[in-house]
C-alpha cells in the first residue's frame, strides 16, 4: 500500500507526544492494540475480533482525499515511548463544529497521554472550530475525566451501538467551548 504522506494535516507537539498523521508503518502497533478486548470494546466502531487487513484500511481511509475525519497517532517516540500509544481524531460536523475522538493503548492507560493529547489538539485547534464534542461509554469513567480535565462540560446522556459489543451502550457527551 503506498499512501499520500503529505496530507493537509498539522503536526502537533506537546510535552511527551508528537501529534502526527498516521504512517504505513503504523499498522503493526495499531493491530496490537486495537486487537485487544479492552481497547476495542471502548469504542463504536472497532471490532473484535479485529479481521484482517483492517490496520492498512483504517490507514488508507485516514489518507483519503475526502475524509472528514482527521486522525493523528499520538507518537511518543522523543520521550522514549513507542512511535504509537494510540489515536485521537476530529471529525468535522457542520457549523464548525468537531467531534473528538481517542484511544490510548492498555499499557499505557493512567500515563496522562490521553489528556495531553486532547489538550494539544484543543490547544491546536486544526479545525478551527467554535464547539468541540466528545462521547464516551458510561462504563469509561477515565475517559470522562480526560474531558472534563481537558475543559469539556457534561451536557448528556445518549445512546452508541459499539461493534465490538454488537450492543447500544449508554455515553455521555461533552462539549467545549473555543469561541
Amino acid at each position: 500500500m503506498i499512501i499520500d504522506q503529505t496530507l493537509n494535516q498539522p503536526e502537533i507537539q506537546t510535552a511527551r507526544l508528537t501529534l502526527r498523521p498516521l504512517r504505513e508503518s503504523d499498522a503493526g502497533l495499531w493491530s496490537l492494540y486495537v486487537g485487544e478486548r479492552q481497547v476495542a470494546r471502548n469504542t463504536t466502531s472497532i471490532p473484535h475480533p479485529l479481521p484482517p487487513g483492517a490496520a492498512e484500511s483504517y490507514i488508507k481511509q485516514a489518507h483519503a482525499p475526502a475524509r472528514t475525519e482527521d486522525v493523528w497517532a499520538m507518537d511518543g517516540s522523543a520521550a522514549g515511548l513507542p512511535e504509537l500509544v494510540g489515536i485521537l481524531s476530529l471529525d468535522r460536523m457542520d457549523r464548525q463544529q468537531s467531534e473528538v475522538g481517542y484511544w490510548v493503548a492498555p499499557a499505557f492507560w493512567n500515563s496522562g497521554l490521553a489528556s495531553e493529547a486532547v489538550e494539544g489538539i484543543v490547544a491546536a485547534n486544526p479545525h478551527a472550530a467554535r464547539t468541540l464534542f466528545a462521547t464516551v461509554f458510561q462504563d469509561n469513567p477515565a475517559s470522562a475525566r480526560v474531558l472534563t480535565h481537558a475543559g469539556f462540560d457534561y451536557i448528556g446522556d445518549a445512546e452508541a451501538f459499539s461493534v465490538a459489543r454488537n450492543a447500544k451502550v449508554t455515553t455521555w457527551t461533552y462539549l467545549r467551548k473555543l469561541d
